[in-house]
């Protein structure tokens, strides 16, 4: 079982690169990021998130559920929606379990990539669908949700973590 990196691990702050193999070891650790996922029960993960610096991502939540390869989002709908969010790789020191902090992020998102077979991926999403993606994404360009808080609450949360 893959473990889940927490903040401090320098993986979640560097930009992952493209996937370049479509092979069985891909598949594979596509099938191993949803087992880390579930046994903590998130709704997304991505590659650093199990130190793998690759752009991938597997998700399930709102009934959807799936993976995306060297994901490219697109906002649709830009105006913010605010919501509360987590991280797996935030969790609270003691309780092991992610903190939540309140999050604007854009309403609507498309998000591209291909799949575990190099097929093309297209998924538009509102709502906590489009809230995941885009916290997935930005794990693969190196950055966290706490980055989006004001510096007082993020600091809080390091305290906490």
């Amino acid at each position: 079982m893959r473990e889940i990196r927490v903040i401090g691990d320098p993986v979640l702050r560097t930009p992952a690169e493209p996937v370049t193999e479509f092979d069985r070891e891909l598949r594979r650790l596509i099938d191993e990021m949803f087992q880390a996922m579930y046994a903590v029960d998130g709704v997304g993960l991505a590659g650093p998130q199990i130190g793998v610096p690759r752009r991938l991502f597997v998700y399930d939540i709102s009934g959807r559920k799936g993976h995306v390869v060297n994901p490219v989002l697109t906002v649709d709908d830009p105006e913010e929606t605010i919501d509360q969010e987590g991280c797996l790789s935030v969790p609270d020191r003691d309780t092991r379990k992610p903190i939540y902090a309140a999050v604007a992020r854009a309403s609507g998102v498309t998000i591209e990539g291909l799949d575990r077979l190099q097929r093309p991926v297209r998924v538009k999403a509102r709502g906590s669908l489009a809230r995941c993606f885009q916290h997935e994404t930005e794990h693969l360009d190196g950055k966290l949700y706490v980055d989006r808080l004001p510096r007082s609450e993020a600091r809080k949360i390091m305290l906490k973590a």
